[in-house]
């Protein structure tokens, strides 16, 4: 062999050493990567939440928030009162938006022990007409409006007396010059069969219309039956979660008055997205809405802890206009720009006391019930 030939397979050999010893090196950095990879593992928490809760678990910095815990979680959404209905098995917690519903889930659980509930925020129910509407019911006695004209106040008793006698639109003052304010006086709300906001207003119509009394059986039920199914029998079909009547209210479909949570207003404002005509109304006598966690193993237990304290999932919860439980000032702070919309002390609004799951579940198949007897 010459010496060209021998250099040559020389340099093949060492080429050959060389990509070898290349390779164990990729091979050791992959090993390595793999071993932090690891290290940032979460664990997957699966749950069933209420519609108007999607866009905060599935928002890109809550998703990376819980990461940085250990969290990942994976979630389906279904009506408050309907998640009573599915097969908990499988599930690692529940959230609900409000207790009633929250005590079913937790007599239902497994583990009693891991189910106390954690109630990490809150939103007081509101009603978002559209400018048009607000200012004929301001100027038919039913509201009144701030001065900007972008929030007020509904008079329930006076609105619950409209109902009542089955004024149109075109019996008010002031609507004739609005062609799209016709037909029948009523807010569009969930079913209240399935679906939280729903229930938690026929609670408050039924306490207003009662003489501020909670009901607290049958008979309490009966006297504010016929009008809690004028309330929702003339909406016809009603959604089973909040999230779809107030997406049709923004694009302008539908009904110029639905019931809606505080929450979903105050995420558009803090986006930055555009409010058209929207306006707030709180009724003057509401109910908060207490978004409440039942765990339903200790993975569920520890996100509904971390959702309770940690300061960044806390901020993340304003951000998606929740109110946190025991920390006014943390909305308060993050919705000052926003004033003209939202009442962020709740000035002039009153809470109605809730009635108990069993009464509240009665008061909603009567509202529903065709033929119902009152």
């Amino acid at each position: 062999m010459g010496f060209r030939e021998h250099s040559a397979r020389v340099r093949r050999i060492l080429g050959i050493v060389l990509a070898v010893l290349l390779l164990g090196g990729v091979a050791a950095v992959l090993v390595a990567g793999g071993d932090k990879d690891k290290g940032t593992a979460t664990k997957t928490v699966r749950g069933v939440i209420g519609s108007e809760k999607s866009e905060f678990f599935t928002d890109p910095d809550v998703v990376k928030a819980l990461a940085a815990k250990g969290l990942t979680v994976s979630t389906e959404t279904s009506g408050s009162w309907d998640m009573e209905q599915l097969p908990l098995q499988g599930y690692d917690f529940a959230f609900p938006s409000s207790k009633g519903p929250a005590d079913e889930l937790r007599a239902k659980a497994a583990d009693k022990a891991v189910a106390t509930p954690l109630r990490p925020f809150y939103s007081p129910l509101v009603v978002v007409a559209h400018s048009n509407a607000a200012r004929v019911l301001a100027g038919n006695g039913l509201a009144t409006l701030g001065a900007r004209g972008t929030s007020g106040i509904l008079r329930m008793d006076a609105y619950l007396a409209a109902v009542r006698a089955d004024r149109s639109w075109q019996q008010l003052k002031g609507a004739d010059k609005h062609a799209e304010l016709s037909g029948t006086l009523f807010i569009t709300s969930t079913d209240p069969v399935a679906s939280n906001s729903g229930a938690l207003y026929l609670a408050a119509a039924s306490y207003v219309a009662d003489g501020g009394r909670v009901a607290d059986g049958k008979e309490a039920v009966g006297r504010t039956a016929p009008l809690l199914r004028k309330l929702t029998q003339v909406q016809g079909a009603q959604q089973t979660g909040s999230d779809a009547p107030f997406r049709d209210f923004v694009s302008g479909v539908g009904n110029p008055l639905v019931l809606v949570y505080e929450s979903q207003v105050a995420s558009q404002l803090l986006a930055g997205r555009p409010m058209g005509d929207l306006v707030v109304l709180y009724p003057d006598t509401t109910v908060n809405s207490d978004h409440t966690l039942v765990p339903l193993t200790e993975d569920g237990k520890e996100l509904g802890r971390l959702l309770s304290e940690d300061p960044e999932l806390r901020r993340l919860a304003v951000r998606h206009g929740f109110r946190p439980q025991g920390a006014a000032p943390e909305f308060t702070e993050a919705t000052n720009p926003y004033g003209e919309y939202l009442n962020q002390t709740l000035t002039g609004v009153r809470q109605a006391p809730v009635p108990t799951g069993a009464v509240l579940r009665d008061m909603a198949r009567r509202a529903r019930d065709q033929g119902g007897t009152a």
